[in-house]
């Protein structure tokens, strides 16, 4: 990958506009009965005939055999080492729905679940329970929940997802997670890693210890669990780094937050991806770098519907024209990571890729699926050189050397 400091003297600023659209966990397996994919499965004519006249690969989010968060992904696709800038999901929720995190918070991502008698995970988002009973379970656990000497935030976001932040002197973001990621499972006391964070290590399972009580008599979401404990990280701007004017169009609040952390406006985004195609051409000439994010791939994937997800890459496909209505100098079509339906869950799998623009050399790609864009000519490559592909597409980049 480039090196951000050498890309940050390279870079120039210019009208041209690149679209980044983010199929989030777009990459899938093959179902054993058909031998194709979910984006193979689909009907999708108007990415299938964009593959045609762009230049597609496959992109590996961190490492060959490594399965990302939807951070660690996201941040390679702007173009920052996710192992370099690691960034807890905590304070990436928290950021998305506008909490005002101060120097001394440590933020966690709450998810409602469900446990049985034995105390074990049958449901780690318990049904995916409505943002309104999120919102009256936050308040119930903000009434019943109580540490001494620390202020407590418990904080709504969407479905089963919520923020705990803990204020207070001293307290560090370096903890593991309670959730276990996986039913069958009990959620796991909060440990330190490193001796400092053993004070807030306390505080966290107290505070599920606290949860598990005041949340006995609620069902399905009768428990919540924990992960990604952060304090608010220092991260180069897309501005300095890469000239960029950014904004950023999503509906669920931690992408958002998230491109808050590398600089980029988070615009009114609506609650679906029609929403989101209409704030992009609606702030269209206000800007010169977009990310897009559809999250539907990735949802129904975790959930193990393979049909509903090819279905989202259908209706993906279907807003494809709209977008290339705008004449974007650079267009991409990308996933942060992949999300097969016959895993429920995020895997290693590299992601499809394609990127079109006037400059591209077109390939011989002409279906946008895994096994195409395989024979791509970009292969298989890190997603941290997304960013100056797209730069170097928009003629955003001066020459390197004499």
């Amino acid at each position: 990958m480039a090196n951000l400091e050498m890309v940050r003297h390279l870079a120039i600023s210019t009208p041209s506009k690149i679209v980044l659209l983010v199929a989030d966990g777009l990459g899938g397996l093959p179902d054993p009965r058909t031998g194709n994919t979910e984006l193979e499965t689909a009907r999708t004519p108007n990415l299938d005939r964009l593959a045609g006249m762009s230049m597609c690969g496959l992109t590996t989010p961190v490492a060959p055999g490594i399965t990302p968060g939807s951070a660690p992904s996201h941040l390679a696709l702007f173009g920052y080492d996710p192992i370099e800038y690691e960034i807890g999901r905590g304070i990436l929720e928290a950021l998305g729905v506008d909490f005002d995190i101060q120097e001394r918070d440590v933020a966690a991502r709450g998810n409602f679940c469900t446990i049985d008698a034995n105390g074990i995970v049958t449901d780690r988002r318990a049904g995916r329970i409505s943002t309104e009973k999120n919102i009256e379970l936050c308040k119930l656990l903000s009434r019943k929940v109580s540490i001494p000497g620390i202020e407590l935030f418990v904080v709504p976001v969407k479905e089963h997802r919520f923020v705990v932040v803990f204020r207070g002197d001293g307290l560090r973001g370096e903890l593991t997670d309670s959730d276990p990621q996986k039913e069958g499972k009990s959620p796991r006391l909060v440990e330190a890693l490193v001796p400092e964070a053993s004070r807030t290590a306390a505080l966290a399972n107290d505070f599920a210890a606290q949860a598990r009580k005041a949340l006995t008599d609620s069902h399905p979401a009768n428990m919540m669990l924990l992960r990604g404990f952060s304090k608010h990280p220092d991260l180069p701007q897309m501005s300095e780094c890469f000239k960029l004017k950014a904004a950023a169009i999503a509906v669920y609040p931690m992408y958002r937050g998230l491109a808050k952390v590398v600089g980029m406006t988070a615009l009114p985004s609506g609650n679906d991806l029609a929403g989101e195609i209409e704030a992009l051409k609606r702030n269209y000439d206000s800007y010169d770098f977009f990310y897009v994010h559809f999250k539907k791939t990735d949802s129904s994937g975790e959930d193990g519907d393979f049909q509903a997800k090819a279905k989202a890459e259908e209706d993906l496909d279907a807003a494809i024209p709209q977008i290339l209505a705008l004449n974007p100098d650079v267009l991409m079509v990308a996933g942060d990571h992949s999300t097969p339906a016959m895993l429920k869950g995020h895997s290693w799998h590299p992601v499809p890729f394609l990127l079109y623009s006037k400059w591209v050399r077109r390939d011989k790609v002409t279906k946008f699926c895994e096994s195409a864009c395989a024979g791509g000519l970009l292969g298989t490559f890190s997603a941290t050189d997304v960013m100056t592909l797209a730069l170097a597409n928009a003629l955003k980049l001066d020459k390197f050397g004499a």
